[in-house]
């Protein structure tokens, strides 16, 4: 049996379409590897049982620059009034902590859900993350639609990376002390995330 030859466009079709069509093979398997290749603890979301990785970030709103620390070593250390720490949620009690992306609706959907729901649990830390993105249309999507809950900047993404954001919006829920309980990947309705925040009760 002889050696195959190199690819050639098959018969009937154009060389820039097959061109065209390789390309995009190569781009489509770039996105998988990437997307699946990662260090990230889990496929997807912080595995059930296991503590939340600690992270300290810039609060949108605030004036305070620069990426996430997330050394174990360092994070929890790393506090004060224009910063998000998950440490400091965890020790004052159950958390969710949602992730959202700019220039999504479905994510702002939720996030505007999780801000009403969230009165009615006062014991619980609710927290946001914007995950990459403008600061600056980060800052006007906070202010424009209200939300009160902390709103963290990941400028570098290693937070999500950290939680193994996947999808848009993620929600993980944690009991005090960290203890994550579960991950939602889609879009919640009222009385599933209700139901969810009641369980860390």
């Amino acid at each position: 049996m002889s050696a195959p030859g190199p690819l050639r466009p098959p018969a009937g079709s154009s060389r820039y379409t097959w061109i065209v069509g390789v390309a995009a093979l190569l781009i489509l398997g770039y996105i998988t590897l990437n997307t699946f290749g990662t260090d990230a603890p889990g496929s997807r979301g912080v595995p059930n049982g296991q503590r939340l990785p600690p992270f300290a970030v810039p609060l949108a709103l605030s004036d305070l620059r620069g990426d996430a620390q997330v050394d174990p070593r360092k994070a929890c250390g790393v506090r004060g009034p224009k910063v998000l720490n998950s440490c400091q949620l965890r020790e004052r009690g159950p958390v969710a902590l949602a992730f959202f992306a700019t220039r999504s609706k479905r994510c702002e959907r939720q996030i505007d859900l999780l801000e009403r729901v969230r009165r009615r649990f006062p014991g619980v830390e609710v927290a946001a993350v914007s995950v990459r993105g403008d600061r600056g249309a980060v800052r006007r999507l906070v202010q424009r639609h209200g939300w009160r809950m902390p709103v963290g900047y990941d400028h570098d993404g290693a937070v999500s990376n950290a939680y193994a954001v996947a999808l848009c919006p993620t929600i993980t829920f944690a009991r005090r002390g960290g203890t994550v309980t579960s991950t939602s990947f889609s879009l919640l309705d009222e009385r599933a995330l209700t139901a969810r925040l009641e369980a860390l009760r």
